[in-house]
């Protein structure tokens, strides 16, 4: 472990080798034998667990309910929405066939030609269609709504490029799909949604984030507006890290969802989704750690402290036993998650090494002497700083500690950003920046011709139109036309 430490790239040397090393070898995900698809291991999936079991229990104090829809989806339903089916046409992987058969030149198994379909199925990009084709069997009058229902699922698509976490052919993630009365509660449960991710983003994953709305070329396919909220990795590209869309009637009206509403008129419903995915964890990844390996907010670490006892015999080890064991206890019953690692097959050196990779917020180490004098060793994975702490009280140490590291690693990040964060107002000057990496503050006229220039000359997209800060117009950077405010363009995952 510690040889493959010292190899681990350099985040200056190569940023993208870096990444896809350290996912890797801190046991967080592999290749799979399926092009485009990784296998989460053990502790990668722990960290997606912590994130889904937080994201479930604020999700449900807003009174979302979980349910589940099909994998497959009938190919005449999402060609039902037209801006939908072109948005995720190139994307889609298509069953055709339900049975194989033995190869008659005997070469193992074909697709049986007798078994094809009667309609193609559709291995689902989204469930907007397969759920609102349901929603129509649910919903019959204004006492039925709202209707707030998300689904922890995986999805499928067709990618050309792969990297994991970040962009697989198969990913998992939650999408909420609400149904309201009226387009006012169709709005505030789509901010509120936003506003959430945001939330959660911030104290528990320790990622600054700005709050913005999509531009029309950028928004989801078949929505009227779709908010977003965006992160600055590292080494200067943005990353989206979760949207929230206002549908308006659209779906209601592809699939004739309507309802009675108090008047006994029959009305379209509206309707709103929203979604995180496990590029939460390619983000959680690239924002914090460093070239020693996974760095992790203590909010989100399944282990956020472990214990390490040094020793040279059996009777060493049970008298550090013996003072751990109720050391443990007592941190589990202020919800902090422990490790004693008192296995005799690997050296402190290799363990030390092996828990720097993995991130894991604070690290004790414990000995003989230590014992004697009511000590022991303190080291915190942000900073790689080491203290000596009292024995007596150690668990209320360590907790303060690990809300300590939660806040720095926010500052931290949120530094980073700020300092790649820059404003222009030439055309000329921005070229310059954007090779800089980092989010820039530009006047635009707000045309997709514009937009498209921008990106086609420059490989910048417009990562959100921010809902807070400087509203002041001036005049598009490219065309020179009137502005209403700065945008935020960026070069993204």
């Amino acid at each position: 472990m510690a040889t493959e430490l010292k190899n681990l790239t350099k985040r200056s040397d190569n940023y993208s080798q870096w990444y896809n090393e350290l996912v890797v070898k801190a046991d967080l995900a592999e290749p799979s034998a399926v092009r485009g698809c990784m296998v989460i291991k053990p502790y990668g999936y722990a960290i997606w667990e912590k994130m889904q079991h937080t994201l479930d229990t604020m999700f449900k104090s807003t009174g979302v309910q979980n349910a589940y829809f099909p994998l497959l989806i009938p190919k005449s339903f999402l060609c039902r929405e037209a801006e939908h089916v072109e948005g995720f046409a190139k994307e889609c992987a298509v069953v055709t066939h339900y049975r194989l058969k033995n190869d008659p030149d005997g070469k193992g198994v074909i697709v049986d030609p007798e078994a094809k379909l009667e309609e193609e199925l559709i291995v689902r990009p989204t469930s907007e269609t397969i759920i609102w084709g349901t929603y129509k069997n649910w919903i019959q009058s204004y006492r039925d709504l709202p209707l707030l229902i998300n689904q922890w699922a995986n999805v499928m698509r067709w990618e050309m490029r792969t990297r994991m976490f970040l962009r697989t052919s198969e990913f998992l993630w939650q999408e909420g799909h609400c149904a309201h009365a009226t387009a006012e509660e169709n709005e505030a449960r789509t901010v509120l949604m936003i506003n959430t991710y945001a939330d959660f983003a911030e104290k528990y994953m320790a990622m600054p984030v700005i709050k913005g709305v999509k531009t029309a070329n950028e928004r989801f396919a078949g929505a009227l507006n779709t908010y977003t909220i965006e992160a600055m990795m590292q080494d200067g590209k943005a990353l989206q890290a979760g949207t929230s869309h206002n549908l308006g009637q659209n779906f209601a009206k592809a699939f004739d969802v309507t309802f009675v509403n108090k008047d006994n008129q029959p009305e379209y419903v509206w309707a709103n989704s929203w979604g995180v995915s496990t590029r939460l964890m390619g983000a959680l990844i690239m924002i914090h750690s460093d070239d020693n390996g996974l760095v992790l907010p203590p909010h989100l670490a399944p282990i956020q402290v472990v214990i390490v006892p040094i020793y040279k015999n059996d009777e060493q080890r049970d008298l550090i036993s013996k003072t751990v064991l109720p050391i443990v206890d007592r941190l589990r019953s202020l919800g902090i998650s422990v490790k004693f690692d008192d296995a005799d097959n690997r050296r402190p050196g290799f363990k030390f090494a092996e828990y720097e990779l993995k991130g894991i917020p604070v690290r004790l180490a414990i000995g003989p002497r230590d014992i004697e004098n009511g000590t022991v060793e303190i080291m915190r994975r942000d900073t790689l700083e080491k203290s000596i702490g009292k024995l007596e009280g150690i668990e209320n140490t360590v907790a303060a500690l690990l809300e300590e590291i939660q806040t720095n690693i926010y500052q931290k990040a949120l530094k980073q950003r700020q300092d790649m964060m820059r404003t222009v107002d030439t055309y000329e000057e921005f070229k310059k920046e954007i090779e800089k990496g980092g989010f820039i503050l530009a006047h635009w006229d707000g045309t997709t011709e514009t937009e498209e220039k921008v990106k086609n000359e420059t490989k910048a997209t417009i990562r959100c139109i921010p809902l807070d800060g400087d509203k002041t117009p001036g005049k598009c950077m490219v065309t020179g036309k009137p502005s209403a405010q700065r945008v935020i363009f960026a070069r993204n995952y």
